[in-house]
């Protein structure tokens, strides 16, 4: 896990792997329209369009328009070809054959050198990408024979998830192979559309490919619209404005707009999964929170239930995982492993740790009052801000000093990584392969690594150690327990697996892991 991807991991609270998958969208409204523009709103401009470079959301989003994956999933996860036509997997590498007649934007025939080329230079320490070790296993090299038409991915040691995590890696061809500071508001991909024009923090405008035929489930560009445009629409409230308007096309919503949008006439709508609503415990050595018991007398002084509810303004569901559906693991990692709601037990916990309370209401050790400062990002809606007031409430009823600290991105990204200003912080984070998480969950600690927790939990250690080196089927057993324990240990608390509004007027779509999937969209004719 290389320090930028810490960084990037607070830009905006969360991190999200775009996939050449489909899920299921709302129902489709009317003919499809054949031409035309499709808009879709972002919430913020995507930065860098460089692949390798691209670790958030909304750049993810931007970039799925115009490049391709090796392969992709479909909706239960299964792998499916994309670039790729067919693999064969070995505990330590992955040979693909790529598809022929494939092109890049620029016409030029996308070869197994182009994807090598790809790998090697995210894994160069020079490039400093964030995706290495996250999107790109640490210590994958690959190796390419463009006779042969095919391209090795190789690591040290067997990997559960060597082929899946293909799947989430971008492939650069033509001239942006060689020349990457060409593509920093440009593209050049093999996908469905080429950027045309970029007007940072206002519009990004792509033009789709109509020779584009190597989509995952044989998509292809015959139904697209001519022209699609990723609009900077930072307020959500302005996004539902313009959407019932029907200036824009699609667009996701996390906050209160979401129920003026779906009593909107002629709006298709559905609710989709917008990754876990989730805390972690500082656990520094100068910390309260390094102490178990502490931990775990915390988190059994908050209603889990009610505040997943809060958090999510009642849309979410039960969360049952840290990584993003479809999942390679199924099952619950999360019932029966964090402690339960109990605020006697939570008292005695911390009398036992030699945390006493006070005649002015607060516990104290050693003369130190037991005060924490909770931090949260501020762009995520409403609802987290009343979900750290309710939290705050609840533990000063157990004795303990809350100061509240919600912060800009900037902010929480400097907090997390520099200046360690925090004790407890809610921040989601969307992955779709366990592995992804490891550097977050282990090793060494900020800044000098991605662990911004400070997390130590040889138990975890232990299982990742066994799970990495089984083949993914096999391994999936051992990467759930390896969830459970931190749970058990209260390294980080899972609280609800909150939702968003996926909306649409005069066109349909679907997204998966939070991006645009460009194959999917559809403009209607009339009801």
């Amino acid at each position: 896990m290389t320090k930028p991807a810490v960084a990037a991991l607070a830009g905006l609270a969360l991190l999200t792997a775009a996939c050449g998958g489909t899920t299921s969208g709302p129902e489709q409204q009317g003919k499809p329209a054949t031409g035309g523009t499709f808009t879709f709103a972002i919430p913020a401009d995507p930065g860098v369009l460089d692949p390798a470079m691209g670790v958030l959301t909304v750049t993810n989003n931007v970039l799925a328009l115009a490049y391709d994956t090796l392969v992709s999933a479909d909706d239960s996860g299964k792998i499916v070809p994309e670039l790729a036509e067919k693999w064969d997997v070995k505990p330590e590498s992955v040979t693909f054959t790529l598809r022929k007649g494939v092109t890049c934007s620029d016409g030029s025939p996308v070869t197994p050198s182009n994807v090598a080329d790809n790998v090697n230079h995210i894994a160069d320490p020079a490039a400093k990408s964030p995706i290495y070790g996250v999107f790109v296993p640490a210590g994958m090299k690959a190796k390419a024979d463009d006779a042969a038409g095919t391209v090795t991915l190789s690591m040290p040691e067997p990997f559960s998830f060597i082929l899946e995590s293909t799947r989430t890696m971008f492939i650069v061809c033509g001239k942006g192979v060689k020349d990457r500071a060409s593509i920093a508001r440009a593209t050049s991909g093999s996908g469905p559309y080429q950027l045309t024009e970029a007007v940072p923090s206002d519009h990004y405008t792509f033009k789709v490919r109509r020779d584009y035929a190597w989509g995952p489930a044989g998509a292809t560009a015959k139904e697209l619209p001519e022209t699609v445009v990723m609009k900077v629409v930072p307020n959500e409230q302005t996004a539902a404005n313009l959407l019932i308007a029907g200036s824009l096309n699609g667009a996701v919503f996390n906050g209160a707009d979401r129920t003026r949008v779906e009593a909107s006439p002629g709006v298709t709508k559905q609710s989709v999964s917008a990754g876990n609503g989730q805390f972690f415990y500082h656990q520094g050595e100068d910390r309260p929170t390094r102490d178990p018991q502490v931990r775990k007398a915390l988190t059994q002084a908050l209603n889990l239930q009610e505040l997943g509810g809060i958090a999510s303004g009642g849309t979410g569901k039960p969360v049952t995982g840290l990584v993003l559906e479809p999942r390679p693991c199924q099952g619950d990692s999360v019932a029966g492993h964090v402690p339960g709601h109990d605020a006697a037990a939570a008292a005695a916990a911390l009398d036992a740790a030699g945390w006493k309370l006070g005649a002015d209401g607060f516990r104290a050790k050693d003369g130190k009052r037991l005060s924490l400062r909770y931090m949260y990002g501020t762009t995520r809606g409403p609802g987290y801000q009343a979900a750290a007031e309710y939290m705050a409430q609840a533990w000063k009823k157990l004795g303990v000093e809350v100061k509240l600290n919600g912060v800009i991105d900037t902010k929480l990204s400097e907090s997390l990584n520099a200046t360690q200003d925090w004790d407890v912080v809610w921040l989601p984070i969307r992955l779709p392969l366990p592995s992804q998480l490891v550097g977050f969950l282990s090793g060494p600690s900020a800044p000098k690594g991605a662990n911004f927790a400070h997390l130590a939990n040889k138990r975890y250690e232990e299982l990742v150690a066994e799970a990495s080196k089984l083949p993914a089927a096999e391994a999936c057993p051992k990467w759930l327990e390896s969830e459970s324990v931190l749970f058990e240990a209260a390294d980080l608390v899972p609280v609800v697996d909150t939702t968003a509004l996926q909306a649409g007027k005069g066109a349909t779509f679907r997204t998966m892991a939070g991006s645009l999937v460009p194959t999917s969209i559809r403009l209607t004719q009339g009801d």
